[in-house]
């Protein structure tokens, strides 16, 4: 390994290792603009400049691989030189307009022109202007500021996998501007606001209206899928103004998808933030708390096993625990969290999670995607595909909808027959399964919530068996959520007990009469529209399709306004934290279900949030282990029967507007409204 010498300290590096990154590990700070660890190099700002021995000038630290036997000096009169010089020539036409720029007080360019720059400028000439960009409904463009570091052009050539960014023009001609016209149709483009380094490239949503220094920030998850995001929640007041992504190198490490950040303003919209009741005249009015639980408790007092519960995609774990008490405390089978119809039991657990990890993505070698287009139900895992098909390691091939997911994928077909085939060893792709050291299959809703889920999902364990996928270092079966709530919903067993109905069949029995009461906890995603006259009791957040339909509504809180557990897709268990209060009369959910089950006479066994976690770790003790994966033990699950040969369908048909929270976000009606053509076409190639 390379030995080199640091401001007169020696140290050791790993082969590869930069001279910058080098002096990182020497404790050494280098500026720097272009670089950035997870792009390749381009070595355009100069901004890292070093001494090295023998060498007749500076070198570009970020580009020079460090060698054994290196003297490198980071802070001599000729470094320092050198760096001024560099800034000097970056502001000759950096417009001094910092009061008005939202990258103002976390700005790259104004950090390190305070600490290496001079304190004057010996340029006088005019500065240049270059004409805006149209980015889209998402990105903000001031391109008079961009320093050339193309960061914004490596993140979607390389990470997004989408290369619609690029260079025109030479020296101080040079512009970046979009390949085509129209916004960037990647589902990770807000990254690039993050990545660049001075206010060229910006939030439009968030334009204008806060300063960093203003905000308060909460370091929580996301909610709006099943990966679990690290994220902060910057607010001002009761108001939340920005997501931004947290650093976690075993989920989404330091990115995060458009809906995570900019359906925020959705939480500001059409809230429920005081009980409602249906009167006589069929209209919603406005109705105290104790009003509101008195008439669901009277409907459900005498409701016995004609009660049904349904979770939806977004509830916390406190929330389903609470419910599911409630429901057994009623003597009622009726219960369930898949409100899509996927067919997954809640045993064993291994049948239900990204076994494999979103990490563990990055040691496989071959990837079968059965019903899925992670590009859309889960864009931090298809770029971990994608990085690791990036590195020549891992080829992809896919059963259902052809759909572009910014790498090569080899389609075998479009329905369930070729899985069948290769489950039994007769299809050609069955050489490349016996040839992979660490295999993976990928199952997805579009397969799972068929009417013959449970017998793909029988293919699934056969498949895993006969390749040898599921070892002690490794376990290649994975399932693919789109809902936040449903690896926690199955842990705890909200499913239909003995006798009991899952979500279609309790909708059939409201039509039929045989249901007294529904209760809908944040279930928007069923045919509300056909219940019949079954009384519906609604908790959630939104006054989406669930609220519009129920007979009283209890407002509950969102996912940043509540601390609260959720376990994402791989079966990590992670805390949200309250990043503001929920708006007016709502409640954390699982305190409304406590209160109602005290009129009832029927009190939970919790009158707090450290009680409730004690009650859900006795159900399940895996729910105590933070921010961990407990490794689930292999066993069978799926139910062997005929098979539908009808192709695969996808499950979401629009990725900006997929709950309640998105479809009230003003930026997601934006971004569905440009980006319209293209998932349309994108559906429709798909089937």
């Amino acid at each position: 390994m390379p030995a080199l010498t640091i401001d007169g300290l020696k140290i050791t590096v790993e082969p590869g290792t930069t001279v910058l990154q080098a002096c990182e590990l020497a404790g050494r700070e280098i500026p720097r603009f272009c670089y950035h660890e997870r792009l390749s190099i381009a070595g355009n700002c100069r901004m890292c400049l070093v001494e090295m021995e023998r060498s007749p000038k500076p070198i570009a630290s970020c580009a020079m691989p460090a060698a054994d036997g290196m003297t490198i000096l980071t802070d001599t009169p000729l470094v320092r030189s050198a760096r001024e010089g560099v800034m000097e020539f970056l502001l000759i036409n950096h417009p001094l307009d910092c009061p008005v720029c939202d990258q103002g007080g976390e700005c790259d360019l104004q950090d390190q022109a305070l600490v290496y720059g001079r304190d004057r400028g010996r340029y006088d000439e005019n500065k240049r202007a270059v004409e805006e960009k149209d980015f889209g409904p998402l990105i903000k463009t001031f391109m008079t500021r961009c320093i050339h570091c193309t960061r914004c052009v490596r993140f979607m050539e390389e990470v997004a996998g989408s290369p619609e960014l690029g260079g025109l023009y030479r020296g101080e001609d040079m512009e970046i501007t979009s390949a085509i016209a129209g916004g960037l149709g990647s589902e990770l483009s807000g990254n690039i606001v993050d990545l660049c380094p001075v206010g060229a490239l910006t939030s439009k949503p968030y334009a204008f209206t806060a300063r960093s220094w203003e905000l308060r920030s909460t370091e929580t998850v996301d909610a709006l899928d099943a990966v679990g995001s690290s994220i902060r929640v910057d607010a001002r007041g009761a108001q939340i103004m920005r997501v931004l992504p947290r650093l976690n190198e075993a989920v989404n490490e330091e990115w995060i998808a458009d809906k995570a950040r900019y359906a925020c303003d959705g939480l500001r919209r059409q809230r429920l933030d005081r009980p409602y009741i249906r009167g006589r005249d069929g209209r919603l009015a406005p109705a105290s708390w104790d009003e509101a639980l008195t008439v669901v408790a009277r409907r459900l007092g005498g409701a016995g096993d004609r009660f049904g519960a349904i979770a939806g995609d977004l509830c916390d774990a406190e929330a389903m625990c609470a419910l599911k008490d409630l429901a057994d405390r009623l003597g009622s089978p009726h219960i369930d969290c898949r409100q899509d119809g996927a067919k997954l039991q809640a045993s064993p657990r291994a049948g239900y999670l990204f076994n494999t990890t979103i990490a563990g993505i990055e040691e496989a070698d071959l990837c079968l995607l059965v019903g899925t287009d992670p590009r859309w139900e889960a864009p931090l895992v298809n770029q971990r595909l994608r990085k690791r098909w990036r590195t020549g390691g891992m080829s992809v091939a896919s059963v259902g909808p052809s759909r572009d997911l910014g790498y090569t994928v080899q389609h075998l077909g479009d329905g369930p027959a070729p899985l069948a085939e290769i489950a039994g060893g007769r299809h050609e792709f069955c050489r490349s399964f016996e040839g992979a050291e660490k295999p993976m299959v990928v199952f997805g809703m579009g397969a799972l919530t068929r009417d013959d889920g449970a017998a793909i999902l029988a293919l699934g364990h056969m498949l895993a068996e006969r390749y040898n996928m599921v070892r002690e270092d490794w376990n290649g079966f994975n399932v693919l959520h789109t809902a936040a709530a449903r690896v926690g919903g199955l842990d705890l067993g909200l499913v239909p007990g003995e006798g009991g109905l899952d979500a279609a069949s309790m909708a059939r029995a409201a039509v039929a009469g045989e249901l007294e009461v529904l209760y809908l906890l944040g279930a928007d995603e069923i045919d509300t529209a056909a219940l019949g006259d079954t009384f519906v009791v609604y908790q959630g957040h939104h006054g989406d399709r669930g609220a519009h339909r129920a007979d009283v509504v209890l407002p509950g809180a969102a996912y940043t306004e509540k601390p609260a557990t959720y376990v994402n897709t791989e079966g990590r268990v992670q805390y949200a934290q309250r990043a503001v209060f929920p708006p007016g009369d709502a409640r954390d959910d699982w305190t409304i279900l406590r209160a109602l089950s005290g009129i009832l006479d029927r009190p939970l066994p919790y009158d707090d949030l450290a009680a409730l976690r004690r009650r859900m770790k006795v159900l399940c003790p895996h729910l105590g282990s933070s921010d961990q994966v407990v490794p689930a033990s292999w066993q069978a699950f799926g139910v062997d029967g005929p098979i539908d040969p009808a192709p695969f369908a996808p499950p979401i048909r629009n990725y900006y507007m997929t709950d309640p929270i998105s479809r009230a976000s003003e930026t997601m009606a934006h971004c569905t409204r440009e980006f319209g053509d293209i998932v349309k076409a994108r559906v429709e190639a798909g089937g």
